[in-house]
């Protein structure tokens, strides 16, 4: 994971100590990489958005491409396209890399009111 050893509350990520991985806190997960399943990099967890109505995870924003944020594009993933590789403390996304790249994604400044219909359209 790319976060120090534990956060503010001592929450420690590489050991037993804390909730995880069934219960983590976002800031534990915010960074992680995303890796499909040809372990090829698509890049890493940016944001988690939650739906302040009904307090679920709408989807997690992932940064794909670019160098120091400059040509990086971003995806809105659904939460439930994520699963949690404990093993490798990353991501795993079931899509192709050529996918991301020829997809439009969306910009820092302009994001998603809800989560990506390109997603919906892959499956």
């Amino acid at each position: 994971m790319s976060n120090e050893d534990s956060n503010t509350y001592g929450i420690n990520k590489k050991n037993d100590a804390g909730p995880g991985p069934q219960l983590m806190g976002a800031d534990m997960l915010i960074g992680n990489d995303v890796y499909n399943r040809a372990e090829k990099d698509l890049g890493d967890i940016r944001e988690i958005m939650l739906d302040m109505k009904s307090g679920k995870i709408v989807y997690a924003v992932l940064s794909f491409g670019g160098v120091l944020g400059l040509g990086e594009k971003l995806f809105a993933v659904p939460w439930g396209e994520l699963a949690l590789d404990t093993e490798n403390n990353r991501f795993i996304l079931n899509v192709e890399k050529d996918k991301l790249e020829n997809a439009s994604g969306f910009d820092k400044n302009n994001w998603p009111k809800l989560a990506n219909p390109f997603w919906v359209a892959m499956e």
